[in-house]
Formats: structure tokens, C-alpha cells, sequence
């Protein structure tokens, strides 16, 4: 049985203040390009709050670069997704680079 992973995202309101959105990202299986980027409100959809949030334009230059994972295209002829194993990886990678203490370099020769 897969368990679901919570991921939180902080959101600004009105006022300056902040809000803590959390979503379920199960452990297995694939994600759209929208799932993780975000996805904003129309014809009566909601919002999907993004998991990274960047343009569809980085993403993509990401996956060039090795940034961000490669997409998995063998689901189907015009289906790209990235696997969730992948994206999980991502987000703690960069949690680990986020507690990393900052280095100073010396100007002095």
C-alpha cells in the first residue's frame, strides 16, 4: 500500500499574511507538467497550487540543463510526465541545500 506524502506550500493573502497550503503527493506514480507547476483557476476549475513554482519556461530549460528530472514519454504518443520518485527527490535535495551553511570567500587575495 502506497502512502501519500504531504507537501506545504506557503501562499500570501491580503495583508502581508501567509498561508500554509498542504496537498497529498502520493509516493508512486507520475505527475503532469501542471500538477507540478501549478495551475491557476478557469472555467470553473480550481486552482492547483504549485509543487515548484516556476515558469513553464524554466521547467523546461531546467530539463535541458539536468536541473529538473527528464520526463517519462513512453505512457502514450503525446503524454509527458515526470515520476513522482523523481520529483520527491528534487524537493528534498533542495531542503538539503536550503540547511546547508552559507560559505563566505575571502575579497582578500
Amino acid at each position: 500500500m502506497a502512502r501519500d506524502t504531504e507537501h506545504s506550500q506557503m501562499l500570501p493573502t491580503e495583508g502581508g499574511l501567509r498561508v500554509i497550503v498542504l496537498r497529498r503527493i502520493p509516493e508512486t506514480g507520475f505527475l503532469r507538467l501542471h500538477q507540478i507547476i501549478g495551475c491557476p483557476a478557469r472555467n470553473g476549475k480550481p486552482a492547483i497550487p504549485a509543487i515548484i513554482p516556476v515558469s513553464r519556461s524554466t521547467w523546461w530549460a531546467g530539463v535541458k540543463s539536468g536541473r529538473y528530472p527528464q520526463p517519462v514519454r513512453s505512457l502514450g504518443q503525446r503524454i509527458t510526465a515526470w515520476r513522482v520518485e523523481d520529483i520527491l527527490r528534487l524537493l528534498d535535495e533542495a531542503g538539503e541545500a536550503g540547511r546547508q551553511p552559507i560559505r563566505h570567500r575571502s575579497l582578500d587575495p
